[in-house]
């Protein structure tokens, strides 16, 4: 009788200390599991790269043609006047002839809308098409339209372009950048340094960052590679949405250390809406419209535009 009740009580402590072995974990410190890294990004970079275009520009730059200055002649030197002749007959001397020269750029862009009638809508850094007398787009099979600028933005660095093609075009759509938080996984796709349809990949290393480039400075910062020519390219989440238009680096020696900059959705899709809207005013329509945000003005000093 004695031997049964202690195996009773046995019994109950073993339940008791199982319970409490049980229920340690629920008052004990949260564990953080990180999320795996992806075994591979091309799937992703497949499907979102036929949506991003390379950008050129062209300027028509006035300069005035000079030469090394006139040698100095003794007083009554037969060449002082000879020299003099010829510089000004040549347009080297003063009220010389000015010479005209194109200068191009690139950066990248990518396609957010195609329409039925084949327009569709391209987006981009201002910085990237600024004062461009021409504005060409080239598309993932290296086909080259025209585009036209249907509106730009100074302050937020963004512009909109339009292409007609009776190709349909693939497009990428934006997302929430607000959820987007430090650590996540992002791909940049663009043009570095002429070299189109360049891929990385990196995290957000940070958000909100301020890098005094205009009044609303509100980046997110990401070890992906960026270089000169990623400017106006895409930053996708793992989701294939646009949470980031690639805009500027930190960087003393011009190239990637790292650290880029890119404008979040949030910013930019709003400007993007209005400045397609405005386009599509009439002429009264926008002598009416009183709207002082289509008045920019911005720089960037220790920045690099990319």
């Amino acid at each position: 009788m004695k031997n049964a009740y202690s195996n009773v009580v046995i019994r109950h402590l073993a339940v008791v200390v199982l319970g409490i072995a049980l229920a340690v974990p629920m008052f004990g410190p949260t564990v953080a599991h990180a999320k795996a890294a992806p075994s591979s990004f091309a799937d992703l970079a497949a499907r979102l790269l036929p949506a991003v275009v390379n950008i050129s520009t062209t300027q028509l730059i006035e300069s005035k043609a000079t030469l090394p200055n006139m040698p100095q002649f003794p007083p009554g030197s037969p060449f002082e006047g000879f020299f003099k002749d010829f510089l000004d007959k040549n347009g080297h001397g003063k009220g010389g002839k000015t010479q005209k020269h194109k200068a191009t750029s690139l950066g990248s862009g990518f396609i957010i809308d195609y329409r039925t009638n084949g327009d569709a809508y391209v987006v981009t850094n201002n910085h990237v098409v600024q004062n461009a007398d021409e504005v060409f787009v080239l598309l993932h099979d290296n086909t080259r339209i025209r585009a036209s600028i249907v509106g730009r933005d100074v302050k937020t660095d963004l512009a909109v372009l339009k292409v007609h093609t009776d190709q349909k075009l693939p497009s990428v759509s934006f997302g929430n950048s607000k959820k987007t938080r430090v650590g996540d996984w992002v791909l940049a796709i663009g043009n570095p340094f002429g070299l189109g349809g360049t891929v990385t990949a990196g995290i957000v290393s940070a958000r909100g960052r301020d890098i005094n480039a205009g009044p609303y400075d509100d980046f997110i910062q990401t070890d992906a590679s960026i270089n000169r020519g990623n400017s106006g390219g895409p930053m996708f989440n793992m989701d294939g949405d646009v949470i980031g238009i690639n805009t500027a680096i930190y960087s003393p020696s011009g190239g990637s250390v790292g650290i880029g900059f890119a404008i979040p959705s949030s910013t930019a899709d709003p400007v993007i809406r209005q400045l397609r809207a405005m386009a599509a005013l009439s002429l009264c329509d926008f002598i009416r419209m009183v709207d002082g945000n289509m008045v920019f003005t911005a720089h960037v000093d220790i920045k690099q535009r990319a």
